[in-house]
């Protein structure tokens, strides 16, 4: 591995994209600078994620969860792309990164113009049942929640998370909407800790990877396991494989540049000299 300054770094990473197809892989560090905060970066809240197996066994689990699920999203309407996320979207256009793979739901990388984008985690602009398999937009379900639940205080001050979920205090009188299809559980379509990737997502995001001659990783940290195993999948195929984020990452030793720096600028600063 080759740790550089900034500068240096870019440098090292553009020559190794030059002429190159690069395949990204992003995580929580990405948008952080759209005010969205980081699961593991200094400073980052230490938090007990809902599992999926708690989720689907608990009433209060559910009604806690989506009462914050709900602030969160209409918190996560108001974040919009930063200069990373619009970086990305430039370098796809000028055929420099064949497409973006991302850890976050946050719908930032579309939202920036991003048009090849894998969503390995899901979106929280989706939901769907968990016994008929109907997916809704998000907009339809929290238009039924806020009818159920008139009392719901929409403006009550919020503390972000990454996965778009918020701490509340009252939940105990939330009604949770059900599926209009088949009275089924809703879920927001992101995965919980507890579950696997969908099988065709991962199976999209490793022939993105495939089809690419660089892995570039910015924002993670990698101890998500689909993450690292596509960082797994690059050094099998002797790729290149250059990881920018602040601190270490799971994939350091594998990397061939590590620049310990802030995405936003380092993104932004590839995007000017590879594609104009």
């Amino acid at each position: 591995m080759n740790i550089l300054t900034q500068t240096a770094g870019i440098d090292e990473a553009r020559a190794l994209m030059t002429g190159a197809r690069t395949a990204v892989l992003t995580g929580a560090g990405v948008s952080t600078d759209s005010g969205i905060p980081d699961y593991r970066g200094e400073g980052a809240p230490v938090r007990t994620p809902m599992t999926f197996q708690t989720f689907r066994s608990s009433d209060a689990a559910r009604r806690r969860y989506w009462a914050g699920s709900h602030l969160g999203w209409r918190s996560f309407g108001s974040a919009r792309p930063n200069a990373g996320h619009e970086a990305l979207a430039r370098l796809e256009s000028a055929g420099a990164v064949t497409g973006v793979v991302t850890q976050n739901v946050d719908g930032l990388h579309r939202r920036a113009g991003s048009r090849h984008v894998v969503e390995l985690h899901g979106s929280m602009d989706r939901v769907v049942c968990l016994a008929c398999g109907q997916s809704f937009a998000r907009q339809s379900v929290a238009t039924r929640l806020e009818d159920l639940n008139p009392w719901f205080d929409l403006d009550q001050e919020v503390r972000q998370r990454p996965d778009g979920d918020v701490e509340v205090d009252r939940i105990d009188e939330m009604i949770v909407p059900d599926c209009t299809v088949c009275g089924g559980m809703l879920k927001p379509d992101v995965v919980f800790f507890g579950e696997f990737v969908p099988v065709e997502v991962f199976r999209t995001a490793a022939s993105l990877v495939s089809a690419s001659d660089v892995l570039l990783v910015a924002g993670s940290s990698l101890v998500v396991n689909s993450g690292i195993r596509l960082l797994e999948q690059a050094r099998r195929r002797r790729m290149p494989i250059v990881i920018v984020n602040r601190g270490e990452t799971r994939g350091d030793a594998r990397a061939s540049v590590k620049i310990d720096a802030g995405t936003t600028e380092t993104l932004l600063a590839l995007a000017d000299a590879l594609a104009g």
